[in-house]
């Protein structure tokens, strides 16, 4: 296979241009770059004056500001406008965005930085050179108006994108000197000092998104809608065991069905059908004999992984674990022993779009029309599958119709349609996954089982906590140089020592954190809030359970453990206080609570359920605080935080992948279900920033909604939920 080739002379594997693409290109913004925009793409901007990379200005003052993040629902477009027209000082009504592919970016030396939205990083981690760029721009532009009026640029004041120098009583808008400023060398982005976020007047503030008016009048493309001049689509099958591979088809019983093209072999283990509608390839696979070899794996089952689990947490060796004092030894002399197993399935991602993306390839040129997370890692997988170099390679932005971690570093969907269009020279094929391969063929969230014990003394003090996680490891599918030493930290998020990202907020005097590493045969991957979620569960419920042991109120046994971990233990006390922690309840209600850390934001929950006699539950309301540290959009943090109940209480009272004969079942939503409109809680967020770090928003609150749900029920039948799904679970 041909490498892609970044420069002459320079080949490029996709794993390192995806490495490479991980940190921001050196020198940063590149200020005075002109970057070439083609017309087709950036049709905002034909008309406009670029000043640097981030802006460009038409004559009649909009400001067109650049975007190098995916947006998927979450806000991220809106808030890094708000953040660059924060310093650029522009009108905000004025303003419109534009995506930068990766190809440009490629071209430009990278000078937008890396491209990937994930993690809950796509502000935090380009918050300080996005807004350098907005400030860069108005320093530019009133030294354009500074030249023309021949007086010094300190003399001049800026608002809203107009430029005044009171003691000629003269001024200028934007738009009439973006021309002159896209001429000056642009200043030294080190040099530039930020506005104070107390000061904000556009960030900071609850604005109305930017990417929701076509959506809402149905004008809105996706990728999945995408319709070309000539396109054919595809529809494909890949073996239903993981590990398994094709062995055969009989092309002759569906090439002879309306529409159908062609079959074509995808690598070692799918197959699909090209058409001229998906329909019709659709039907034509359905009615196409396979034979698959599935392999050793076909004998696998939601048991067998279950008893693999099991021994990890017997196993003698670990593969990550922190360690303070003797944990074993003072649980042993402990007084008081509680103990406790719990449980947490595979997880499918189930964005409503589908896996697709749309390749067109010739001789010497490939482009794709992706919703992708990773904008670089597709662009390599397009590259290096195709064989043609990167420099002639493009990925068109989309909207993503949901990604929740899917459509990140894995772009298994862009190798296949890349692979299927090599059939077709310079005919655009669209790939669409249907939804039963959608499910089938996940990176899922892993599995895993986690036994804890505590020692309590007599006075129902924590002495000693052990915590043994036995399940898979994303790192070692997908990012081996993840595992440093045998060791994989990453599974442990949320009970990191080091403050900062997922930090741990209980001090105990001796404890023990383990991670033993057992990996099926089933693939997983980041799920929305990823490991958080599984060990926010094991941490808070069991913490309810040793405080009920202790003979304690849960909220003011939590308190005596988070002395030393103040940002912890306000917004616990925040969302206890506006969830009325200890006031009386309605007869049948209950309430649970439970506070976690992730993506560098910390979070708590107080839910509010009941279980009726015959052990129906309902939730009734979760109140959810959050401190991101800085806020970019009030309205967005707390809309992330009200969609976070949504997908989290989904997973918690239905969401599980089994395993038959090797294969995943609940293929699609009649099995998989999802929570109904009638079933959601009334939500209230509380959000206490304290404006001294960032932190992420759109995965941190989604560890707290299920192990505060848990917890309330244990509050309203007395006994502890320790396995999800809850459908699963004899409540009384």
């Amino acid at each position: 296979m041909n490498r892609p080739v970044l420069e002459k002379n320079l080949k490029l594997s996709r794993r390192d241009f995806i490495v490479g693409s991980a940190a921001i290109a050196g020198g940063g913004l590149a200020l005075g770059m002109r970057v070439p925009f083609d017309a087709a793409h950036a049709d905002t901007s034909a008309s406009a004056n670029q000043v640097n990379i981030w802006v460009a200005i038409k004559p009649d003052d909009t400001c067109v500001i650049r975007i190098a993040r995916s947006e998927m629902g979450q806000g991220t477009l809106t808030g890094l406008a708000q953040l660059v027209a924060e310093e650029l000082e522009c009108d905000w009504s004025k303003v419109t965005t534009e995506g930068v592919t990766p190809g440009q970016n490629l071209a430009a030396k990278r000078a937008w930085g890396e491209m990937g939205t994930g993690g809950s990083r796509g502000i935090r981690t380009s918050q300080d050179y996005v807004r350098r760029g907005g400030a860069a721009a108005r320093i530019m532009l009133m030294q354009a108006a500074a030249n023309q009026w021949n007086v010094a640029a300190s003399e001049l004041t800026f608002s809203k994108g107009v430029i005044s120098h009171a003691a000629s009583n003269r001024s200028v808008r934007y738009g009439q000197v973006a021309a002159a400023a896209a001429q000056l060398t642009p200043p030294d982005p080190k040099s530039i000092t930020l506005k104070d976020p107390k000061n904000w007047t556009i960030a900071g503030q609850p604005l109305k998104r930017l990417d929701t008016a076509d959506k809402l009048d149905g004008s809105k493309i996706f990728a999945i809608d995408l319709k070309l001049p000539g396109m054919l689509c595809a529809a494909i099958k890949d073996c239903p065991v993981y590990g398994g591979k094709l062995t055969s088809f009989d092309e002759s019983k569906v090439l002879v069905m309306p529409g159908v093209k062609k079959v074509v072999r995808v690598k070692d283990t799918a197959v699909a059908v090209v058409a001229d509608t998906w329909w019709r390839a659709k039907k034509a696979l359905d009615a196409l004999p396979i034979v698959w070899d599935e392999g050793p794996n076909a004998a696998a089952s939601s048991a067998t992984i279950a008893e693999m689990l099991k021994d990890g947490l017997g196993a003698s060796t670990t593969n990550g674990d922190r360690h303070n004092g003797d944990a074993l030894k003072a649980i042993a002399e402990a007084p008081k022993k509680v103990e406790a197993v719990y449980s947490t399935p595979f997880l499918a991602h189930a964005p409503m779009e589908m896996m697709n993306c749309t390749v067109k390839l010739s001789a010497d040129r490939a482009d794709a029309w992706v919703p992708t997370q990773n904008l670089e890692a597709s662009l390599a997988a397009l590259s290096e599958t195709s064989g043609i170099p990167l420099n002639k390679c493009e990925i068109h932005r989309h909207d993503l119709g949901g990604g929740f971690g899917r459509r990140g570093g894995t772009q298994d969907y862009v190798h296949q349609a890349v692979e299927i269009a090599k059939s077709f020279p310079d005919t655009p094929i669209k790939l669409i996954w249907s939804r039963e391969e959608d499910q089938a063929h996940d990176f899922y969230r892993p599995i895993s089982q986690c036994r804890l014990s505590a020692g309590l003394d007599n006075d129902g003090n924590l002495v000693g906590l052990h915590v043994r996680i036995s399940g898979q490891s994303i790192n070692a599918l997908l990012n081996q140089k993840g595992i440093v030493g045998g060791r994989d930290m990453r599974q442990l998020q949320g009970y990191y020592e080091t403050p900062g990202d997922a930090q741990l907020g209980y001090d105990v005097p001796n404890l023990l954190i383990e991670y033993v590493m057992r990996n099926s045969h089933v693939p997983v991957g980041p799920w929305r809030g990823v490991n958080t979620n599984q060990n926010a569960v094991y941490m808070e419920c069991f913490m309810d359970e040793v405080a009920r042991a202790a003979g304690k109120d849960a909220l003011e046994f939590r308190r005596a453990l988070m002395k030393n971990h103040p940002k912890h233990l306000a917004v616990l006390n925040a969302a206890a206080e506006k969830g009325d922690w200890g006031k009386p309840l309605p007869p049948g209600i209950h309430r649970g609570l439970a506070q976690f850390m992730g993506y560098g934001s910390y979070s708590a929950a107080v839910s509010e359920v009941s279980v009726s006699p015959q052990g129906k539950l309902k939730v009734h309301r979760i109140v959810l605080a959050v401190n991101c540290g800085h806020m970019v959009n009030p309205g967005q943090i707390e809309a992330q935080a009200q969609g976070s109940v949504a997908y989290g209480l989904t997973a918690a009272l239905y969401g599980e992948m089994p395993v038959d004969k090797g294969r995943m079942t609940n293929l699609n939503f009649d099995t998989y279900e999802i929570m109904r409109l009638a079933e959601m809680p009334k939500v209230e967020v509380v959000l206490v920033p304290t404006y001294d770090f960032w932190g992420g928003v759109g995965e941190p609150t989604i560890c707290v909604v299920t192990p505060s749900v848990m917890n309330a029920i244990y509050a309203a039948t007395g006994k502890p939920v320790r396995s999800l799904p809850l459908k699963n679970v004899k409540l009384v």
